[in-house]
């Protein structure tokens, strides 16, 4: 590109809103500056390289000029707007919330790193043959380059947000390499592996310390350390910002030799064990922000990426550039963070999957798998499960979060990996009348055991014996596939990512449906088809008789029982709605609509009240809570047009173990088809207690009182949250010789003139979280 003819710089006021002008700000930077959370720093300075040596004898190359045209900007930025340029040392104070220096915790500040979350590109390669080859990578770098545009950078345009290529173990290169730095010859293919790690830069100790980590880990479990590699990369185009957070990049070799020899399978099982005890280990000596990180740890695939444009990639690993490195599978991403913060680990592919979009529901599902840590115990690791989990962090993305969940359900488990992602992603099968009976009783049977992750969300996965892509239920994120007439498998976010794929040399191009999978197996060398996988994973137990046997339909049960609620006293209707905060507005012009026509009213001026958190007049605690909504613009769902993908049934009650055979336990659950409950059902609830086909207990409940004193203040109301936490807990754990109760009924009913009612969010919120924290929630309603 000519810079010498770029357009002068824009005035600032046209650079935030001028998302297209790649030279000046793209769309990602753009909103980061709007925001005023994180941007780059400028590019001032010229920067040293890395030779492919080790560091100790890596050479300066003589200093590299920049363009003028390119420093324009960010300087005339950072002279105006100097508080909105975070080096990366400020970037780690905000993520760690501690003084780098002196560990002081500092201040509380908008960000939150469990909002970090991403919107990108997402590619891949493969040879439906296995037979490895450079054009893969070739395409596959082709292919992450031109979805540039899909990813984000910041001021620099050398700053990207993150960019990485996943690819199946170059077996020859690996073995050459192996050779060359460590002298010796690997083992056969699957009975090796190699795990690209990031080390903190700059700092043998901790280099020290942490590899002592892995081969302490690797030898406890038999296996055998072979020798690190540095793996060699080219600094020299990045900018200022991933240059200060570099880290040291190293391959450690193991091999699958010790005194009794590993399956494959189990021999992937305890890589998994090494990687997440290490992590954890190097993360109580150094910190969650360290900048270590095992980016991949497997005899099946390996992965590179960073900080980094899609461009940077294959200029920066030098391994990629080689021409001795082939393979038969890649993955590729190109990552746009949406309102976070960039970093070397929290680029993807990750280890088993790649994403585009978000998960809306992710708060939800990491509460849930850290509570579920109290029950989940897998056969191969026994007792030893705990050092697995959790499963979920605040300190990683939501793509980070559903890749470790992934992983757990796929090396933990029996489970496959296309089983693993139907669970985690299931299509529209509530109202599908298109759906096999088969597949409709697989996924409920499996909502038992695990709620979706929702979200618009294109998810590209493999293991190294499969390798697909899917699509979430309401088809929210664009993807097309193509197949070759000489065996090769294209996926990408859009067409025209290999631009010199003809016509001609096309068997099959398709678009990935909602709710659909696609699937490559390398052990039967062909692609399968969704239904056909499906049928296959929902017809291995009989999923249908358990859920026909087992799950407890709350409104068949009302009706077998016949239950008559109380006569209601309207005579203290009035003294009721006072005690609660009704007023007469919300009676006449919410309350009454919605009893009379079935809807919720509508107003045509809006609602100009102060918001309840700057509002001098007493509010009403839901008044305090306003509805999330997803970061990126996803169009609203219509519930009427777009009923297929929209349900109400939810399973509630005791949860099984997520890690275990499927059995018909896990199904043992009470069915609600609305989250209002009749007067009838809530009588049934807590007055019956539901008897199985066996004559065992299979549904009962514990009503809790939920009123204080009214004249006891906020200390009386503190008093009164920590009784019914408590009086929940024990409730549900049981006595000795019974069993606890499978739902916690929380009732203000005794609500009176000497008694004031918690208010309700209050008080299930503070239950919630309370069994939340002491790993209950799972067990009870």
């Amino acid at each position: 590109k000519d810079r010498s003819r770029q357009k002068p710089p824009l005035p600032l006021s046209l650079i935030k809103t001028n998302k297209h002008t790649h030279t000046m700000l793209s769309s990602s930077a753009a909103g980061r500056l709007t925001a005023g959370i994180r941007t780059s720093r400028a590019l001032s300075r010229s920067l040293p390289s890395r030779s492919s040596a080790p560091r100790s004898s890596r050479l300066l190359r003589a200093p590299q000029t920049t363009s003028t045209a390119s420093l324009v900007t960010p300087l005339l930025l950072r002279n105006q707007i100097p508080s909105l340029f975070y080096s990366t040392e400020r970037i780690l104070q905000l993520r760690t919330k501690k003084d780098a220096k002196s560990g002081a915790v500092l201040p509380k500040t908008i960000y939150d790193p469990s909002m970090e979350k991403e919107n990108c590109g997402v590619g891949m390669v493969a040879s439906l043959k296995s037979v490895a080859s450079r054009k893969v990578v070739d395409d596959a770098n082709e292919m992450l380059v031109r979805m540039s545009h899909r990813g984000g950078v910041g001021c620099c345009p050398a700053s990207g947000d993150g960019a990485g290529m996943l690819f199946g173990m170059p077996d020859a290169f690996m073995r050459t390499k192996a050779k060359e730095a460590l002298g010796v010859d690997l083992p056969p293919r699957g009975e090796y592996a190699v795990g690209n790690v990031f080390f903190p830069p700059e700092n043998p100790d901790v280099l020290r310390d942490c590899k002592a980590i892995i081969e302490r880990l690797t030898k406890q479990r038999g296996m055998t350390v072979l020798g690190w590699r540095p793996v060699p990369v080219d600094n020299s185009m990045l900018g200022q910002d991933p240059l200060d957070s570099e880290p040291d990049t190293e391959q450690i070799f193991i091999a699958n030799t010790g005194a009794k020899k590993l399956s494959l399978r189990d021999f992937e099982r305890e890589l998994f064990r090494v990687r997440k005890m290490a992590e954890e280990e190097a993360a109580a000596m150094l910190g969650p922000e360290s900048g270590f990180y095992i980016n991949s740890l497997t005899s099946q695939t390996i992965t590179y990426k960073g900080q980094l444009t899609p461009e940077q990639v294959s200029e920066y690993y030098l391994d990629i550039k080689d021409p001795s490195f082939i393979t038969h599978l890649a993955l590729v991403h190109s990552r746009f963070s949406t309102n976070t913060f960039p970093s070397w680990e929290r680029a993807q592919p990750i280890r088993m999957m790649c994403h585009n979009g978000e998960i809306n529901t992710l708060r939800g599902n990491k509460n849930w798998m850290f509570s579920r840590g109290g029950l989940m115990a897998s056969d191969y690791f026994g007792n030893d499960t705990h050092q697995l989990l959790p499963a979920t962090s605040d300190n990683m993305s939501d793509s980070g979060n559903f890749d470790s969940v992934l992983e757990l359900m796929a090396k933990a488990s029996e489970r496959s990996l296309p089983e693993a992602v139907m669970m985690m992603i299931p299509e529209a099968w509530q109202d599908n009348h298109n759906l096999s009976d088969t597949k409709k009783a697989f996924y409920e049977y499996n909502s038992c055991l695990m709620e979706p992750w929702d979200g618009p969300a294109m998810v590209a996965f493999t293991d190294g014996r499969y390798i697909g892509a899917t699509l979430d239920r309401n088809g929210l994120r664009p993807s097309r596939y193509y197949v070759t007439k000489d065996d090769n498998v294209i996926l990408s976010s859009e067409i025209g990512v290999i631009p010199e794929l003809q016509d001609k040399d096309v068997k099959i191009k398709h678009r990935l449906e909602p709710g659909k999978m696609f699937l490559v197996d390398f052990e039967t060398q062909r692609i399968v088809p969704d239904d056909e996988i499906k049928e296959q994973v929902a017809s291995r137990h009989p999923y249908g008789e358990w859920v026909k046997e087992s799950m407890i339909d709350l409104e068949r049960w009302t009706q077998e029982k016949a239950i008559s609620p109380a006569p209601f006293d309207f005579s203290s209707t009035n003294r009721k709605l006072n005690s609660f905060g009704f007023t007469g507005e919300r009676l006449e012009m919410l309350l009454l609509p919605m009893g009379i026509g079935g809807k919720e009213a509508l107003g045509s001026m809006g609602n100009d009240a102060a918001l309840a958190v700057l509002s001098e007049k007493p509010r009403q605690v839901n008044e305090y809570f306003k509805q999330l909504f997803a970061q990126v613009t996803n169009p609203p769902i219509d519930p009427i047009r777009e009923e297929i993908v929209m349900s109400l049934v939810c399973p509630v009650g005791p949860e099984g173990n997520l890690l275990s055979d499927p059995n018909k336990e896990h199904c043992k659950r009470l069915n609600v088809r609305h989250p209002v409950l009749t007067l009838k059902e809530m009588e049934t609830l807590k007055s019956k207690v539901y008897v199985d086909r066996d004559g065992k207990k299979a549904f009962s409940s514990h009503v809790i009182d939920c009123t204080f004193p009214a004249g006891s203040g906020p200390d009386g109301m503190i008093q009164a949250l920590e009784r019914i936490c408590d009086e929940a807990a024990d409730a549900i754990q049981g006595s000795i010789g019974s069993s606890g109760a499978q739902a916690v009924i929380l009732s203000d009913r005794l609500t009176g003139p000497d008694r004031m009612a918690l208010p309700s969010l209050i008080a299930v919120g503070a239950v919630h979280q309370h069994l939340l924290r002491t790993k209950q929630r799972p067990k009870a309603a």
